[in-house]
């Protein structure tokens, strides 16, 4: 061993060295370790969802492993007749299918005329764009409380989903013009010597390019919403209340609906679960986008 590699081997910090000496197959080994213990709760929560009320109530959910018996598929009938979480659960889907397809389309068009269309002040209002990042949700509560009252459209399903609509445009739009400034110029140019007008070359060129960029913004976007309480709580009604209210207001009664709480809360679990694994080839690709040239 030469001087040199004593001294690199020196200088290394503590960690390094122990990361090193534990090698590949010890850390996987641990990491897979880690995440079946932080799934444990979640399978615990799919357990008391097929549990009667009684013996959740009497015993810990691992009870089951000696009492399969009491698996049943109660507590999803009783779901099911519950009209204010079947209800709030089309809410959910109203307030997050919108406000997830508008930010993707206008993150879209709006990323495309940032990176390649040039208009006066283009920078500055990319800037502006990017400060709006920082913004924080509760900054703007109570003015679109207002705003929204004079509009009549306050505890409306359409005011959470314009809500979340404005506060996820500028994540998208930064993300998606990153992405779009990309494109090889030589292709936008070859698309316009073949006759194509910007409105076609941005639907039939760039989108298809962009596919993995707007399925992970349309995941990102999809997760913030469906998983939101703030927003539902201040902009909703009863009548237009997503699930995550309707769950939150359960608790309140905790003890004599149970079986409600475990079941609606791993629905609305999995289903972003459900949609996040459909796209998850997309999503990588998206994430990855630019990190290699």
């Amino acid at each position: 061993m030469t001087t040199l590699d004593t001294t690199v081997r020196a200088r290394r910090s503590l960690p390094a060295r122990v990361a090193s000496a534990a090698g590949g197959g010890v850390l996987r080994v641990f990491l897979i370790v880690v995440a079946l213990v932080w799934l444990v709760p979640t399978f615990g929560l799919l357990v008391s969802s097929f549990r009667d009320p009684t013996d959740i109530a009497a015993s810990g959910w691992w009870k089951v492993f000696s009492a399969p018996g009491q698996l049943t598929a109660h507590s999803y009938d009783t779901l099911l007749k519950n009209e204010t979480i079947t209800d709030s659960l089309f809410n959910t889907v109203w307030i997050t299918v919108p406000a997830t397809v508008l930010v993707v389309l206008i993150g879209a068009m709006a990323g495309y005329a940032f990176a390649w269309m040039d208009f006066k002040g283009r920078d500055a209002w990319f800037m502006v764009v990017v400060g709006l990042l920082v913004v924080p949700v509760q900054v703007a509560l109570i003015p679109l409380t207002v705003l929204f009252r004079e509009l009549g459209i306050f505890g409306d399903i359409i005011a959470a989903v314009l809500f979340h609509v404005g506060f996820g445009l500028p994540f998208a739009i930064f993300l998606l013009r990153n992405f779009f400034a990309e494109i090889p110029r030589e292709l936008l140019e070859a698309a316009r010597l073949d006759g194509a007008n910007e409105a076609r070359l941005f639907a039939t060129v760039v989108l298809p390019l962009a596919a993995p960029a707007l399925a992970s913004l349309g995941i990102f976007q999809f997760l913030w919403v469906w998983n939101d309480m703030l927003v539902a709580l201040v902009f909703t009604n009863a009548d237009s209340q997503p699930l995550t209210v309707a769950l939150q207001q359960q608790v309140r009664q905790f003890g004599s609906n149970i079986e409600i709480l475990a079941t609606g809360a791993f629905i609305s679990m999995v289903i972003p679960l459900i949609v996040f694994f459909a796209f998850q080839r997309q999503f990588v690709s998206g994430v990855m986008a630019g990190a290699v040239k």
